[in-house]
């Protein structure tokens, strides 16, 4: 799990190259110190989780009306053991339907999950991924794939999990970044929400994901990017003497039937996001 796989799209990458990761003596403390507890927490938890959803699988199916609350303990917990600020602000959707955000880290998903339980859609080689596919195959991910011959497929999950209560959750910038900004939002990952079965019930939830660093340090510390490798990150991450905190900003749902076309829509969202993450942002 030392580097990310090839993708099929580019990634964002920075003008400036990342900051380099030194940590001090207490620094590779509380690399142990947070380290440890975060792996038990983690693996415990998703032990915990397959033996459950042994139970579920024959009984509800497709329903998970109880792993969730697994998963948002891990993620709650993963904050408290390394030492990062949880804030949120507004209020969550009731509706049926997806929640949009920008994306920073990997430390995005536990925020998401940590104050609302949902399924995040990702890339089909994602379930690839040594380490990373197995936890996201575990949690109820939705992997698509990019392929036009595929969309009424995709399509029929998108109705089955949906109509089944799950929120599902995208990041419709295609890629990470340093937090300092919120790129272009893609459209193409709108266009399932039209569907004939879809588009009459669905709303989407616009959500600003805002990381503020530990004081005296970059502002885009917690920022994964590029070809970065997420072992120097997690160790940086642990190992920080000071902890900043994160922001989550929910804000009004969007009804799909509201919006003319995907883009339409996807404007709204990337509008709705920017603006708070850069409010956010100010001093």
């Amino acid at each position: 799990m030392a580097e990310r796989s090839p993708v099929t799209q580019p990634l964002w990458t920075s003008d400036d190259p990342p900051d380099p990761v030194e940590l001090s003596p207490l620094g590779w403390v509380l690399v142990l110190l947070r380290g440890v507890p975060l792996a038990i927490l983690v693996f415990g938890g998703l032990f915990v989780l397959l033996i459950i959803r042994m139970i579920e699988i024959p009984l509800f199916g497709v329903r998970r009306p109880m792993t969730p609350f697994i998963t948002q303990f891990v993620c709650r917990n993963a904050f408290r053991i390394l030492g990062i600020g949880f804030r949120s602000s507004g209020t969550l959707m009731q509706h049926q339907g997806a929640v949009v955000a920008n994306h920073t880290s990997w430390l995005d998903i536990f925020a998401l999950n940590a104050r609302k339980r949902v399924y995040f859609v990702s890339k089909a080689e994602v379930a690839n991924w040594p380490g990373i596919g197995w936890l996201a195959r575990a949690t109820g991910t939705v992997f698509i794939e990019r392929d036009r011959k595929k969309a009424r497929e995709q399509t029929k999950v998108f109705e089955e999990r949906l109509t089944a209560g799950h929120k599902l959750l995208f990041f419709p910038e295609g890629t990470s970044t340093d937090g300092l900004r919120v790129l272009h939002f893609k459209s193409t990952l709108f266009a399932a929400f039209f569907a004939d079965e879809l588009r009459d019930f669905m709303y989407v939830q616009p959500v600003s994901v805002v990381f503020h660093a530990p004081e005296g340090q970059p502002d885009r510390f917690y920022g994964w990017w590029g070809d970065m490798d997420f072992g120097p990150h997690l160790l940086k991450t642990l190992g920080a003497v000071r902890q900043g905190w994160v922001e989550l900003i929910y804000h009004t749902p969007a009804k799909v039937s509201d919006f003319e076309n995907r883009k339409a829509l996807a404007a709204h969202c990337e509008e709705a996001v920017r603006h708070a993450h850069n409010l956010a942002r100010l001093p």
